[in-house]
Formats: C-alpha cells, structure tokens, sequence
C-alpha cells in the first residue's frame, strides 16, 4: 500500500498562506537570474517554505541552491561556484536579482538585492541570515574519511564531559524518520577545540557502538536531525540530494520533518532530489524542475524528465495532464493496430498548464530529435492548436466521459466489467448496482473510481480504473481511432518481419 503523508492538508495550507502573506522575519521570496549557466531571464518564486528542486543531472538544481544562497553573508559564493581559470570563463556577467524577507531591515516592505559576477569577483551586498548547507558527503561512511581514522583504534577514549545525550525533540525526530528508539544514543566531541564529533549508539541488547558501524542512511538523518535542531529560528536550509542513502519511507518523512521544521521553528528549506518519494508530502507550488535552462513550477513525475529534456529513445512524446489521462492514451494505444507502442512514451504532467508549457518548450528544443504531442482534457481551459500539436481529449471531464460511456453499455458489458475489477462473472448484477448508486450520489468526478472499488470489497481504485477503460476501448473503436487521427502521421509504426529482418 502508499505511503500517505502525515502532515495534514490544513498544515499545507497555513504555510502557503504564511508565505503569500510573508509573515516571516526573514525569507527568501523570489530569485531572477539575469544570467547563469543555461539560465537566462528566468524566475524562481518561493511560495511554500520547503522547496523541492527536480532535473535530470545537469539540468541546474546545484545552479539554483547556489543562487539561494549567495544573498546572505554568512555564505561565500565560492562554496557553490568556485572558479577555476580559464575553465570557468562562463561565469562572467552572471547576475541574480533578489525579493527577500527582511525585517530588521524594513518592517513593511521586501528588500531587493543584487549578486553579480563581473571583473572576476563577485559583488554584492550581503545580508544577514543564517544558512546551513548540507551537502552530498555527509553519506561518506567515516570507515573512508581520513580525517576520522585517528579517532578509531582499542585505545581510542575521550572524558564523560564531552559526551552528551540526544535532545528529545532530537530523539523524537529521528525515531520518527527511522522508526528506530534512539533515546540511548549519544553525541560524543573528539576533538579539543570541540569542533568534531561523533555519534554513538547502542541495540536493542544494549549492546555499544560507533558510528563507525552505522549505515549511511542513519549517520546521515542523525546529523541531519541534529543540526537542524540547533539552527536559529527563520534559518535557510540548503541540502542536496535529500535522498542519498535512504530508503523511500525515510525520504518521506525527512520531507515531513522539514514541513513540521518550517511551522514549529520557522525554517525555509530548500533540497535538490531525483526522488518521487521526496516529493510525495509537497503541495504543487512547493516543486520546481530545472530542465535545459527552463524552470517549471508543479509536481512532475521524475520519471518524465527524461522526456521533457528530450532524453529518450522513443520516436514519439504524449503529454498529458495527469494520471488518469495517462492510463486513458496508453489503453487507447494498446487499441490501435499497427502502432509501435514500445516508440512511445506518454508522459502526465500535474496540470494542462503545465503540459503545454513543457510540450512547447520541448519542441522548440533543438537538441530533441523527435517531437511530442500534448492531449489537453476536454475541460481544459487551454487552447487547444493543430498546428502546435495541441488536442483535446473527448468529452469534458475525462473520468465523467470514461464512467458514462461505459454505464451506457452495461446491458452488454455488465459481465465482462465485473471480471476486469477481479468479482466473478456472476456477480455483474451486484457490480451494476454499485456502479449506478456510485453515479446517483457521487459529488466529486475524480473519486468515482475509488467510490466504485470501496464498495466492491476494497477493489483498488487503480484495478477499477483499468476496468473502465478495457470495456470503453472496446465498445468505442470509433473514438480511440478519432484521437490518434488528429496526429495520425507522428504514430511510429510497427515494422513487418520483411522489415525487421532486412
């Protein structure tokens, strides 16, 4: 089953509105980079205080984290863009322009920044925050850290003062992200000026040891944890690949963790990942991908990227608005003869907005070798274009047109859609029923199919789903052949053996 994130709707939306509002002593609004790397004259806004940064590698997120960073004084550009001679003769005129929440500075009103790159120096007038930057090699098991090796051997000791117990709201956090108790574990200082330590645990037998034996993941959450637990309130935190030796669920709840940072101390966060699972508990606007010099704001599958940056192997590109219309092109493909279906991809895209954004900018690429095509739904409020392969979908709202077409045919089908949701044939009356008082009472078109499946002894709402579409696609040729008919000449297809054998 899902993972379902904890943090409540209610908490999603009692920081949207704090950060619209900007009641915050201090935060980052809003970057526009003038010039860097592949970006020019393009806009990140920061609408919900944990930000998710998504791209393929190379596409800009390390680009963007160091843009966060480099307003605030406490952060030498360096750290994110080190130059080095010649190599790094890009860099000239590089410039970030800032919106920033500050209000030691101006009670009412943001105050605006400017960090450029020019003359070989940067120049800018930082302002005072604290940032804490985690980066990729906290994963580095301390077994390969030289630094570390002196603190390892049987005579290895340090005094009872230098060892600390885990604060509980620390232990608590960590439990949480690891389900694990780590209320005996310990913080131990093993230097004199107090500058390194390491953490020491103990198991379920009471059994001693080093983070010299902890896995990656859970050396990493604890430090983490820990250093985020004693940052000031109002802090930025910049992490990179949140993910990094973590198992899914970990990820997941690290993101919670950072929501429930961002109510209870105020913090922004901004993380780069490759993970679906890390973007799981984020609203929409909490998620921007950086691909080919372009920003987009919404949640994208990671596993269209690929595709909207044109790495892809496929002669075709479909993207869609969401789920559902995935699975409704993809069924509808599977109904079409002659079709080269392992030359397509069908991509959904959180949104029609966002389809036709990325579907424009993918076809004016021209590092893509082979185009897409965007299918809006019906309802859509975008315009749909021939001539920038923009079509709708039938009907209005897809899941209403998918469930009417099919009730329209229950007289013949009735049998055959029980046995696609997995019920015995004899039991088509039962589902017909069910499917009609569904429709009766049903308020809210995209929880139809989850409606049908809870009364159909728990079927899964996605098995009730494919149900719907196999019977449609099969009763309505006419209409799978209608919507491939308005691009019928971009369908790859499917090599005869002569063909394939030559």
């Amino acid at each position: 089953m899902a993972y379902q994130s904890e943090i409540r709707p209610s908490q999603i939306q009692g920081l949207l509105e704090k950060a619209q509002s900007k009641k915050y002593a201090k935060y980052l609004v809003k970057i526009n980079i003038e010039r860097a790397r592949a970006f020019d004259r393009k806009s990140i806004t920061f609408d919900f205080p944990v930000t998710a940064l998504v791209g393929p590698n190379g596409g800009g997120k390390t680009t963007l984290l160091g843009a966060a960073a480099c307003v605030y004084a406490s952060v030498k550009p360096s750290l994110f863009f080190a130059k080095s001679g010649k190599f790094d003769a890009s860099m000239k005129n590089w410039r970030f322009e800032y919106e920033v929440i500050d209000r030691q500075m101006r009670q009412n009103d943001s105050v605006r920044r400017t960090v450029k790159f020019k003359n070989l120096k940067w120049s800018r007038e930082g302002l005072s925050r604290e940032v804490v930057h985690i980066g990729v090699s906290r994963t580095v098991p301390l077994t390969e850290r030289n630094d570390m090796k002196r603190f390892t051997g049987g005579k290895f000791e340090v005094p009872d003062d230098q060892i600390e117990s885990l604060t509980d709201d620390a232990v608590e956090a960590i439990g949480k992200i690891l389900d694990k108790d780590f209320s005996k574990f310990k913080s131990v200082t093993v230097d004199k000026k107090g500058g390194i330590t390491i953490i020491a645990g103990q198991t379920s037998n009471g059994d001693a040891y080093s983070e010299f034996h902890f896995g990656a993941g859970e050396s990493s959450i604890i430090r983490i944890v820990l250093a985020l637990e004693n940052v000031s309130e109002n802090s930025l935190i910049l992490i990179e690949e949140i993910e990094n030796g973590l198992h899914p669920l970990a990820t997941m709840r690290l993101v919670e963790y950072l929501i429930e940072l961002a109510e209870r101390r105020k913090l922004q966060a901004i993380f780069t990942t490759h993970s679906n699972d890390a973007l799981t508990p984020l609203p929409d606007k909490a998620i921007w991908a950086a691909i080919n010099g372009n920003l987009y704001q919404g949640k994208l599958d990671i596993a269209s990227l690929r595709a909207i940056g044109g790495q892809v192997g496929s002669k075709l590109t479909i993207f869609v608005e969401d789920g559902f219309a995935k699975s409704w092109v993809e069924e509808a493909l599977r109904n079409t003869s002659n079709i080269a279906l392992d030359a397509i991809e069908v991509h959904a895209l959180k949104g029609d907005g966002t389809a036709v954004r990325i579907h424009l900018d993918h076809n004016l690429d021209p590092s893509v070798k082979f185009p897409s095509v965007c299918l809006i739904d019906g309802d859509s409020k975008q315009n749909d274009d021939p001539k920038k392969l923009i079509f709708r979908l039938p009907g209005d709202m897809p899941e209403t047109h998918i469930y009417d077409s099919v009730v329209a045919t229950l007289d013949k089908s009735s049998g055959e859609l029980a046995v696609a949701m997995l019920r015995p044939f004899e039991e088509e009356g039962r589902v017909r029923t069910v499917i009609e008082s569904v429709g009766n009472t049903n308020r809210d078109a995209h929880v139809l199919f989850s409606q049908i499946g809870r009364q159909l002894n728990l079927t899964p709402e996605q098995r009730v789903k494919d149900a719907f579409l196999s019977i449609w696609a099969r009763y309505y040729s006419g209409e799978v052949a209608d919507i491939f008919a308005q691009f019928l000449a971009l369908l790859p297809v499917e090599r005869t053996d002569e063909e394939a054998g030559a």
